[in-house]
């Protein structure tokens, strides 16, 4: 369950990040600030790498 979690908000977090800057540095996709799209993008993709790294999946049965 915490690796699915962690893959969902890398995901998100790459799609934040991209859009984000995309819209610092060039053309505005959304109607979101591009910088709080970034910084929400950072976020995401931090805590999605740090789960992924950091935490064994519990859904094992031995």
């Amino acid at each position: 369950m915490i690796k699915i979690i962690g893959v969902i908000l890398l995901a998100l977090g790459g799609i934040g990040l991209v859009l984000g800057f995309i819209g610092i540095f060039g053309q505005n996709l959304v109607s979101v600030n591009p910088w709080a799209l970034a910084i929400l993008g950072i976020i995401f993709f931090s805590s999605g790498t740090g789960m992924l790294k950091r935490r064994k999946d519990t859904d094992e049965t031995d």
